[in-house]
């Protein structure tokens, strides 16, 4: 990510390009796989933002095979997050590039707390993120 991009906080993670492959209910938002093909590999992600939204959401596909969803938005800065590639950690888009592990803990950078995390369940092609009940947060 190039020093510009830092500075003005402009993360790379793209919304999904289809956009009703998710909506949002009931403190759940729910994804269809079969319109996420941005998700059809791993390491990639997807910010989810808008749509009544209470906060924006990070959701990326890890090379484990599993989902994880986190709150998007550093506990420094504010700033969007990114998955960093090649790795099992997340950072912020500033110039401060405070990082997280996958459980949102901290590892780097100027944040001292976690980010929430939130639970993905699959279900019948269909993701699930449930808003009310971050883990560990």
């Amino acid at each position: 990510m190039s020093l510009l991009k830092r500075i003005f906080g402009i993360c790379e993670t793209k919304p999904p390009i289809e956009p009703e492959a998710w909506w949002y209910t009931d403190d759940r938002v729910v994804l269809d796989l079969k319109k996420l093909p941005e998700l059809s590999e791993p390491g990639n992600a997807i910010r989810l933002e808008g749509k009544k939204l209470p906060e924006r959401i990070l959701l990326l596909f890890d090379a484990d095979g599993k989902f994880h969803a986190f709150r998007n938005c550093c506990a420094h800065m504010g700033r969007r997050i990114d998955p960093v590639a090649g790795t099992r950690n997340i950072r912020c888009c500033s110039v401060f590039q405070s990082t997280y592990d996958y459980s949102g803990s901290p590892i780097s950078g100027a944040a001292k707390s976690p980010i929430k995390t939130y639970p993905v369940e699959a279900e019948n092609g269909k993701l699930i993120i449930s808003l009310n009940s971050s883990i560990g947060f």
